[in-house]
C-alpha cells in the first residue's frame, strides 16, 4: 500500500510560505518553485538557473549536475520505477525548493544556509576546480537538505519516515548510479591519475554513499524530536554548520 492510497492523497498545500519547520538559520527557503509546480517547475527552474549563470561559475557546474539528476528521477517518476510516484515526487519537489531558497537568498542579500556558505562564497575562485565545487552542492544538498526534505514531506503526506524509506532509497540509487559518471566528466587530465594527485585525495575523502546514509538517520532524529523544537532546531543548526565546515573542506583551492 503506497502512502497516498493509505492517507488519501497529499496534505492541502502550505499556503502559509513555509517549508522548513526548524530552519537551520533562521530563514526558511522558497515556499514555491516560480517555474511551476512538480517535478516539471523543479526542471525549469533548474533549466533557467543554467542558461542565467556563466558556464564556470561553481554553482552552474552544481546545477547542471543536479539536473541530471533531476531529469532520470523525472524519467523514472513516468515509467513506474518508484513505489509511490505521488509520494516520491513529492520528495523530489521539496528537496529542489531548499536549493532554491538558497540560491533565492544569497540572490537578495541575504544569509543562506551555512552549508550552501561555502560554494556561495567561493564560486569564481580560479583554484577551485569544477569537481569540488560539484561534490560541495552535492555535499550541501544531501548532507542537510535531504534530512529537512524529508520531514517537510512527511509533514505535508501525514506519515511516518519509513513510509518514504523504499522510494527515498530507489532515488539515493540514481544519485550513487550517476556519481562515477559525474566525477569522471569532471575530473581533469588523464583518465587515470596519479594517486598523490591533490584533487584525486580530496575527492575521494567524500562519500555520497555515506552522506545519504548520514541524512536519513538524521532525518528519523528530526522526525522523532518534532515535538521538542527547541532541540530539533539546535541539531537542525549543528547538522548545517558540519555541513558547512565539510563544504569549506571540499573547497580547498589547488591551484
Amino acid at each position: 500500500m503506497t502512502i497516498t492510497q493509505r492517507y488519501g492523497g497529499p496534505a492541502r498545500p502550505d499556503t502559509t510560505g513555509r517549508t522548513a519547520h526548524w530552519p537551520a538559520d533562521g530563514t526558511a527557503p522558497a515556499a514555491t518553485d516560480p517555474a511551476g509546480g512538480g517535478v516539471a517547475g523543479v526542471l525549469a527552474r533548474m533549466r533557467a538557473l543554467e542558461a542565467a549563470l556563466p558556464a564556470r561559475d561553481g554553482v552552474a557546474v552544481f546545477n547542471r549536475v543536479y539536473l541530471t539528476v533531476t531529469e532520470t528521477v523525472a524519467r523514472r517518476l513516468g515509467n513506474g520505477a518508484f513505489e509511490d510516484p505521488v509520494a516520491a515526487g513529492e520528495l523530489d519537489v521539496r528537496f529542489a525548493r531548499r536549493y532554491f531558497g538558497a540560491v533565492d537568498a544569497e540572490a537578495a542579500g541575504l544569509r543562506p544556509p551555512a552549508c550552501w556558505r561555502p560554494l556561495f562564497q567561493l564560486r569564481g575562485h580560479p583554484g577551485i576546480r569544477p569537481l569540488q565545487f560539484a561534490l560541495a552542492g552535492i555535499n550541501a544538498h544531501i548532507g542537510h537538505d535531504l534530512a529537512l526534505a524529508v520531514v517537510d514531506t512527511c509533514h505535508a503526506l501525514d506519515c511516518e519516515p519509513p513510509a518514504l524509506q523504499e522510494d527515498f532509497d530507489r532515488i539515493g540509487t540514481v544519485l550513487t548510479s550517476l556519481e562515477e559518471r559525474i566525477r569522471e566528466s569532471l575530473m581533469p587530465g588523464p583518465d587515470l591519475l596519479e594517486l598523490a594527485d591533490p584533487l584525486t585525495h580530496l575527492a575521494g575523502c567524500w562519500s555520497l554513499e555515506m552522506a545519504r546514509d548520514g541524512a536519513w538517520a538524521a532525518a528519523r532524529m528530526l522526525w522523532g524530536a518534532r515535538r521538542l523544537p527547541e532541540a530539533a532546531q539546535e541539531f537542525a543548526a549543528r547538522l548545517d554548520a558540519g555541513v558547512g565546515l565539510i563544504g569549506r573542506c571540499l573547497l580547498t583551492p589547488l591551484d
